[in-house]
């Protein structure tokens, strides 16, 4: 059985659809609550979790549901309800399968998986013990160690989910990694992505010829010292560790499908005027012809785009940091990461975000130049990069090799070529110059590169730049 089910509805399900699906699973099923009463746990009789399920959540972006597991969803506006099974308790799952199934007969929709028949994974025992809260707060964890949590997942793309999320936090402020293990032929999101960067956290891949691999780096693993790390083969020295690559990661495919890439930082000065996502919104515009479907603080994206909302949420969280989700229409796939964060300067708003192409659509490369001019003009930009990759249209990240990414163009925004000393932004060690952008008594600098995704010498030519404006 399934360990994640999902109930999409068109009606919000109401308390006596919930009861009735709790009490599905039978009247020997106690019921317990946490993370102040958003998440309703079934538990034995001994109180140990076997489902968690969510509060419904109104999803108001259309393609949330076929971007993260395929499934069709119901006209925006509609309710998803998630549950999630205690791992590696048959009960548990079937309990899942049956809590999600009730719930759509009784509101109308339909449970994802539709056939909640999967296999279990087995995670080696030795090292773990009982995970206490907060790492274990519910039934997220499978597998705590000294060094790791371990959550199990199923589904055919990993999602930043606000309980994955959740996860994450919990391991982190119990100084462990985080590691999240799959099946073959999943894949992430870019957010799950970027968060699993910090060693050991790893994305685990389930694999039927080398057991288990790294779904970033092709690394086989094996279970030991208490969580999957790197084979070594016996005669590995420091300067040449020789890790074996698992024989599926190698398996790359070149579809023409491609991905342009956008990253860059604004500053802005603190105060009550401030509203956030305006430079965000300029890029999708620039690049697509429209603004942001939706955003949210988690996945899926379920609340249509509006900068104000973002701004308020933003605000009553500072001056903790806050991290956003932000997604296209369905026809032009887009996602970008958005961290604010409130430091000494002002307000500092990092985005990361791609759009995907096909082989048979062109990236507007020609509209770069054009959006530099827009977020330096209009934006206190303080730097971009834009790259240009062979990768996905759907955006979801695979569990094998795929090519990096090659510059196309890098802008430093006017208050950073105003603090460079002399002519150093101008005059730098590439055959081409800078183009400059807004007014001449503060402009800002764009910096093309060649950007042939066959050709990575751009990056030679990028770092010579780095080094240069550093002074170095």
């Amino acid at each position: 059985m399934t360990k994640d089910v999902i109930a999409l509805t068109p009606r919000m399900p109401d308390a006596w659809s919930v009861l009735a699906g709790l009490l599905s699973g039978g009247p020997d099923k106690l019921v317990d609550t946490t993370g102040d009463g958003a998440v309703v746990q079934l538990c034995d009789a001994r109180g140990r979790p076997l489902v968690a399920v969510e509060a419904p959540m109104l999803v108001q972006v259309p393609g949330e549901a076929a971007r993260l597991f395929g499934a069709v969803e119901p006209p925006v506006p509609f309710w998803w309800t998630e549950a999630r099974a205690t791992t590696g308790v048959p009960e548990a799952e079937r309990l899942a399968g049956t809590f999600a199934a009730r719930i759509a007969a009784l509101a109308g929709g339909t449970a994802w998986p539709p056939q909640a028949a999967l296999s279990v994974a087995v995670v080696p025992s030795e090292d773990v013990g009982v995970a206490p809260a907060p790492a274990a707060a519910q039934p997220a964890v499978d597998v705590l160690t000294d060094h790791v949590a371990v959550v199990i997942m199923d589904r055919p793309v990993i999602a930043m989910t606000a309980w994955l999320s959740d996860a994450f936090r919990a391991a982190a402020a119990s100084g462990r990694g985080l590691q999240i293990v799959g099946p073959a032929g999943s894949a992430l999101t870019p957010a799950v992505r970027d968060a699993l960067a910090n060693w050991p956290s790893r994305w685990v891949v389930r694999d039927e010829r080398d057991g288990y691999y790294d779904g970033r780096s092709g690394a086989v693993l094996r279970w030991q010292e208490g969580m999957f790390a790197t084979v070594v083969v016996p005669d590995a020295t420091e300067d040449d560790p020789r890790t074996p690559v698992a024989e599926s990661f190698r398996e790359f495919a070149d579809t023409g499908e491609r991905q342009l890439a956008v990253s860059f930082r604004t500053v802005h000065p603190a105060d009550d005027r401030l509203v956030l996502g305006g430079a965000l919104e300029t890029v999708w515009r620039e690049l697509t012809g429209e603004a942001p479907a939706g955003w949210g603080t988690a996945e899926p994206a379920n609340l249509p785009w509006s900068p104000a909302r973002l701004t308020d949420v933003a605000h009553g969280r500072s001056p903790e940091p806050s991290w956003f989700v932000v997604v296209g229409s369905p026809a032009r796939p887009g996602i970008a990461s958005v961290r604010v964060t409130r430091t000494k300067a002002g307000v500092e708003e990092d985005v990361t975000l791609a759009f995907g192409y096909g082989a048979h659509e062109e990236p507007p490369v020609d509209a770069l130049e054009r959006l530099a001019e827009a977020l330096a003009t209009r934006h206190p930009l303080r730097s971009m990069l834009v790259q240009l990759r062979k990768a996905r249209r759907d955006l979801a990240v695979p569990a094998r090799f795929e090519g990096p990414g090659v510059p196309l163009a890098f802008v430093l925004g006017s208050e950073e070529v105003r603090a460079m000393p002399g002519d150093r932004a101008r005059r730098t060690p590439l055959s081409v110059p800078p183009v400059t952008l807004g007014p001449k008594a503060r402009p800002a600098l764009y910096y093309p590169f060649p950007g042939d995704p066959s050709d990575l010498s751009g990056w030679s030519d990028f770092e010579r730049l780095m080094r240069h404006l550093k002074g170095e």
